[in-house]
């Protein structure tokens, strides 16, 4: 077995308050959802879970793998993604919702580095190593490829970390299951980038939230700028609600086999 490294010299960590002011230079980004609690193309297979892949960023990245590797791969065979594309893996937290798929990814694709909050298993890590893939323990905001952001590991109870792509539309911020807190998220992304915010989607966990405080929170999301929504996975069909009532027209519906393009 050839030797695994430990990227620990790759990373650039961020520091908070710098603006970068580059933006990535493909003609189109565009993110598949791949794992979630609602279908949005028919064949696909909905499940409590969430994953999405990121192409045209200067490598193509894996964010999170859902809760079971039979469903994902039933949803990549039936978006027709090739998993071998695929060269940066982020996990968002350590949650089988979104850890579930990754070991079947590997075994499929292990040339990849895998990027795991710092809080992970020394266990879990063994296991991505033991696969030959490369791994990168996060803990602060740290460029993971160029123009793409991992916000660093956040939280206390359940510690998370959430992708930033710094596009010519703004800032796109990716979450599994915001359990720091989707404000909190939000602002980290502005502290490490100066700039306004164009989307955020995935996981927000606001089931628990009452309609007073997901409104608040709404009030606040758009107190800073964010333009698009797209709640989905663990927010709740009546969070859900609020936010497409909310947002309107700028409430991007979520689900298996959703495409988001962002073109220049």
């Amino acid at each position: 077995m050839k030797s695994v490294l430990i990227l620990l010299f790759s990373l650039t960590p961020i520091f908070i308050g710098v603006c970068i002011p580059s933006t990535l230079e493909s003609s189109s980004i565009e993110i598949t959802i791949l794992y979630d609690n609602y279908v949005f193309s028919e064949g696909t297979k909905a499940d409590w879970g969430f994953s999405c892949i990121i192409k045209g960023t200067e490598k193509t990245i894996l964010f999170d793998t859902g809760t079971s590797g039979g469903t994902l791969f039933h949803n990549i065979d039936k978006l027709k993604v090739n998993p071998k594309d695929v060269e940066l893996v982020a996990i968002s937290h350590f949650h089988r919702d979104h850890t579930g798929g990754l070991f079947s990814f590997l075994e499929k694709n292990n040339k990849v580095t895998t990027y795991l909050p710092v809080s992970f298993p020394a266990a879990f890590e063994g296991r991505v190593k033991k696969l030959e893939a490369k791994v990168v323990s996060v803990s602060k905001p740290v460029e993971i490829c160029k123009n793409v952001f991992s916000t660093g590991e956040m939280g206390t109870r359940i510690k998370e970390q959430s992708l930033i792509l710094n596009t010519s539309k703004g800032l796109v911020v990716i979450t599994g299951c915001a359990h720091p807190g989707i404000v909190d998220i939000v602002k980290r992304a502005k502290e490490v980038i100066d700039k306004n915010i164009y989307l955020v989607f995935g996981g927000f966990h606001l089931m628990q939230k009452s309609d007073v405080e997901v409104k608040d929170i709404i009030s606040q999301l758009k107190d800073l700028g964010v333009e698009k929504v797209g709640a989905t996975h663990c927010t709740g069909e009546r969070a859900i609600k609020l936010f497409k009532q909310s947002y309107g027209d700028n409430f991007v519906q979520m689900g298996v086999g959703k495409v988001i393009k962002i073109s220049e």
